[in-house]
């Protein structure tokens, strides 16, 4: 129960801080948006800061810590212009993608075993995102474009982070994404700077405090239940995002979206679950 309860209050979180991207982006740039949040968060991790005084990282690590800036940073920006552009529910089912392409690339790139389950859970969450954007059906907005990017970009950060972790340790990949991000964002953001005040700034302030609030609850959920309680409940999500959406920026509920967000949910939490469950058995079998 303190799993769940734990991993509802991050879903609530983050569907938190998404409102008030959204609320604040009407006027802001997405790319300004995105360091702002990361520049306002930085005194939040700089506890992280610390380990990185005694860090070492190689040539090669260096440039990994910093392909990962990058691409986060990208990612970042599409997520930011997307909360402008699409409803905060198709934003929420959208994010749901991440994993699935996180699943292909490494597949792809760092040449994991591509087996039934996998397929089969990609193949489903791909007809959830069919039933989300329902192409020839209803105009596809720059927005979802700006999901995928975000998916693809967001994945790639994660598929570099699972590198690193064997050879590095996770505040020193945790504070170097602090610091690399602002930076990537930063001649974005001055290209298209727009003068902003004290009120902006703490919606901004407050986004990283929603953000910071949320991972803690996560790591949470996940020290307290196993994911086959904590992952479905991540559904929530969704939920926050139509009733928030309806209520603070009168968006319809789509039926298809709640549908496809279901679809996409479904697929990920049962390959979660056998991958976990394989995990298990062969570390009895050991």
């Amino acid at each position: 129960m303190a799993g769940l309860l734990w991993m509802m209050l991050a879903g609530l979180l983050f569907v938190a801080m998404t409102a008030v991207v959204k609320h604040v982006g009407a006027e802001v740039p997405a790319a300004q948006s995105a360091f702002l949040r990361f520049a306002m968060g930085l005194p939040l991790v700089l506890p992280m800061l610390w380990p990185l005084r005694r860090a070492r990282p190689t040539g090669r690590q260096t440039g990994l810590l910093a392909l990962r800036g990058l691409v986060h940073g990208f990612g970042v920006i599409c997520w930011f212009f997307a909360m402008t552009r699409i409803p905060l529910a198709e934003v929420t089912a959208m994010n749901y993608l991440n994993p699935v392409y996180v699943t292909v690339m490494a597949t792809l790139l760092l040449g994991e075993r591509w087996e039934t389950r996998r397929m089969v859970a990609v193949l489903a969450a791909f007809a959830g995102a069919l039933l989300i954007l329902r192409p020839g059906l209803r105009t596809v907005e720059w927005g979802h474009v700006a999901m995928i990017g975000a998916s693809l970009g967001l994945g790639s950060g994660y598929l570099i982070a699972k590198r690193l972790s064997a050879e590095m340790s996770p505040s020193v990949i945790v504070g170097m994404l602090s610091v690399t991000v602002p930076l990537v964002l930063l001649p974005f953001a001055l290209a298209v700077w727009v003068p902003v005040g004290a009120i902006e700034l703490g919606w901004f302030a407050l986004t990283a405090a929603f953000a910071t609030a949320a991972h803690y609850a996560m790591t949470r959920a996940f020290a307290a239940a196993p994911l086959g309680v904590t992952q479905p409940a991540t559904f929530l999500q969704l939920v926050w995002s139509v009733l928030l959406g309806a209520a603070l920026f009168g968006e319809r509920v789509d039926p298809f979206v709640i549908l496809g967000g279901a679809v996409i949910m479904g697929a990920v939490t049962w390959l979660t679950l056998r991958e976990a469950a394989d995990r298990h058995a062969q570390e009895a079998e050991a």
